[in-house]
């Protein structure tokens, strides 16, 4: 498989996994989501609304937009309704994005905001890397936190094998996407 067919399917998957997971939280009530809890933020609200900023900070940074870190001034806390709906967009933006790369796109350099340490070149397939990793990461804590509550965490790791196929079909075709199985 190439590497970027790999992020095509790794983008479908992280859009499958954080509406899974939204889907989730939103069977909550504002006061757990709300709620103090153990983890690296202290609640599944401030975990959640931080994978959503950190993904418009990296999509303006592959998609060349040129706003930076600035893209952080305009970013505001959401309830987890509104959250869902803008996580799924933003995740949209990264499925066309990684659509769009083949091998030589992947491999080219980008400018990335670092704040005082300027403007620093990173390539692409580096880039969705990170970005990829900091949702599981970020994710798997949130999972961890639900856990906590009246609401089971769903699965998320029945995505890319074809043993796992029924199990995520209804949720892709309710979000227009299609398995892994589909992608060549």
């Amino acid at each position: 498989m190439s590497l970027a067919l790999h992020f095509r399917k790794a983008a479908r998957n992280n859009a499958w996994s954080n509406d899974r997971l939204l889907r989730a939280c939103a069977e909550l009530s504002d006061g757990e989501f709300l709620a103090r809890r153990t983890s690296f933020f202290p609640s599944l609200h401030e975990t959640l609304n931080h994978n959503l900023a950190v993904d418009l900070y990296y999509l303006d940074m592959l998609e060349e937009g040129g706003v930076g870190l600035a893209i952080f001034d305009g970013i505001r806390p959401l309830a987890a309704p509104e959250l869902r709906t803008t996580q799924l967009a933003s995740d949209r933006r990264l499925i066309a994005f990684c659509d769009a790369q083949d091998e030589a796109l992947l491999s080219r350099l980008v400018p990335t905001d670092r704040g005082e340490d300027g403007m620093v070149p990173e390539r692409v397939d580096d880039l969705l890397g990170h970005l990829f990793q900091h949702q599981i990461h970020h994710r798997g804590q949130a999972h961890a936190m639900l856990a906590g509550t009246r609401i089971a965490p769903p699965q998320l790791d029945e995505y890319f094998l074809a043993f796992d196929a029924g199990r995520r079909a209804a949720d892709l075709t309710a979000l227009g996407l299609e398995g892994p199985e589909a992608l060549h």
